[in-house]
């Protein structure tokens, strides 16, 4: 056990010292050109909605892979390699992220990543990779099964967007993402009688926020928020289509054109921001203003009318 644990920290030390690389070489080399066909090379694959039986989970990211067959769409027998190969192609994530994050995945299911499968639904081990407070996903406290959005939150967040895409069109800001993850965080802390949410699941989801919004590629709240700006601008009706269907638009590319890819070291100064700029007091006090204002604006109409 003990040579196994070294092996795994000199492991992980090898992944951040080539992620640093590839990070240089992201400044020095040319960034990836839009592709001119719809998706990276060529058409997406068809998309189709999952049948009954079919695996999913609580990252939209994955789901969506499946949906369109670049996993298998049963969602069964998912090898970890090929999960980390998929991601980087799919959305531009560096091999070095989408590695670890598979490898966390496997690590979390006790399985052997190069050799071993896993059921998409498996990454839901509550606490594990999916968890509380989660932006598009109600509690499992309410919700045992993770594996479709809760639609509420999805529209509630988009509707939060303040930004202006490139194309003119709306877009979800670091802000914007603070100011949501801190309400979900909130509100599931007073409403869940089992809400548990660690720090490392807090800055998961925070990371999310910048590049996937759940799970495995980012099942905490800022993590997921990170994903949704780093990966998909915050570009409203691309995230609404994505998040709503689990789908990717036709001529959907991620807007990471970094020739290695979206690194660790470039993701966590956004997944950083996100994070700082949560405030759940901040929330709870504008929550029990608004809720004050009425009974305040009766006690005035009264009195008038006393007058």
């Amino acid at each position: 056990m003990l040579f196994q644990g070294i092996g795994h920290v000199l492991l992980n030390v090898r992944i951040f010292v080539w992620d640093l690389w590839l990070t240089l070489l992201n400044v020095l080399l040319p960034s990836l050109p839009k592709a001119k066909d719809d998706g990276e090379k060529g058409r997406w694959p068809e998309w189709a909605a999952p049948k009954e039986g079919d695996s999913r989970c609580a990252c939209p990211a994955l789901n969506a892979m499946a949906n369109h067959g670049i996993l298998p769409h049963d969602g069964k027998g998912v090898k970890f390699t090929d999960m980390a190969a998929r991601v980087h192609e799919t959305y531009n994530f560096a091999p070095t992220f989408a590695a670890f994050v598979a490898r966390n995945g496997a690590d979390t299911l006790k399985r052997d990543y190069s050799k071993d499968t896993f059921d998409l639904a498996e990454l839901d081990l509550h606490n594990g990779i999916e968890h509380d407070a989660s932006l598009l996903r109600q509690d499992a406290y309410f919700s045992p099964s993770q594996s479709t959005p809760h639609l509420p939150l999805v529209d509630a967040l988009l509707a939060s967007a303040s930004g202006t895409a490139p194309d003119g069109s709306r877009a979800l800001t670091a802000a914007d993402l603070s100011a949501f993850s801190s309400k979900r965080r909130a509100d599931s802390k007073r409403e869940n009688p089992q809400f548990v949410l660690d720090k490392t699941h807090a800055v998961f989801g925070s990371a999310k926020c910048v590049s996937f919004p759940n799970a495995s590629i980012a099942d905490d709240d800022v993590g997921s928020s990170s994903t949704l700006l780093a990966i998909f601008g915050g570009h409203v009706p691309d995230l609404e289509v994505f998040l709503r269907e689990e789908r990717l638009p036709r001529a959907w590319q991620s807007v990471c054109r970094a020739r290695k890819g979206l690194t660790f070291f470039a993701f966590n100064g956004t997944t950083l921001k996100v994070e700082r700029g949560i405030d759940e007091a901040k929330y709870e006090r504008e929550r029990a203003e608004k809720e004050a204002a009425p009974e305040t604006q009766g006690e005035k109409e009264v009195e008038q009318g006393v007058n």
